[in-house]
């Protein structure tokens, strides 16, 4: 079956993209794709095991989450949701229930909190609770989850990314580091 649509999520994310107002809204027009973007939920829940470590909560914890739906020519590709600590976050413009402006990134650093690392974690699975019916899904259809935990210059978590992806609807290239040629 030919899927729907293809976009490409780069690995790393190069720094301008990274920058950008937002990271998908740039890939896509980059790629010649119209993009869209929804918010579905802002608000708190509790921590996964995965987002629970990367934010160093326990388990089960109430924290921020920020989820929304990307579209690529009106076809559900993404869902991302940004996890935050409630005690560094809650009550701040980043629980605001629409998006951040002029960027999360920008909203994070007027807060004081400044980007120091971050890590990746990407995880092949089939589609969880209503993941397959937000993503439109075809039965046996997998997703791609990536987990990116960012931290401040003081290791502090302060971003979490969970981005699940229509495995079929994308394509990740791979980047090397300056002056690397080898794969």
């Amino acid at each position: 079956m030919t899927p729907r649509v293809v976009v490409r999520r780069a690995l790393p994310t190069e720094p301008a993209v990274r920058g950008s107002a937002s990271l998908f809204m740039t890939e896509a027009a980059r790629q010649g794709i119209r993009p869209g973007r929804r918010m579905l939920y802002v608000g708190a829940e509790a921590a996964t095991e995965q987002v629970a470590a990367a934010l160093r909560v326990e388990p089960g914890a109430e924290v921020l989450a920020r989820r929304k739906l990307l579209l690529a020519e009106e076809v559900p590709v993404r869902i991302a949701t940004s996890y935050f600590r409630l005690d560094l976050f809650g009550g701040t413009p980043i629980a605001a229930p629409d998006f951040v402006r002029p960027s999360l990134q920008a909203g994070i650093e007027a807060l004081g909190h400044r980007f120091g690392h971050a890590e990746e974690h990407l995880i092949a699975r089939p589609p969880e609770g209503a993941e397959a019916e937000t993503l439109e899904l075809d039965p046996g259809e997998w997703v791609v989850q990536v987990l990116r935990a960012g931290y401040s210059d003081r290791d502090t978590p302060i971003h979490i990314l969970e981005t699940v992806c229509a495995a079929t609807r994308h394509v990740f290239p791979i980047a090397q580091g300056s002056g690397a040629d080898e794969f």
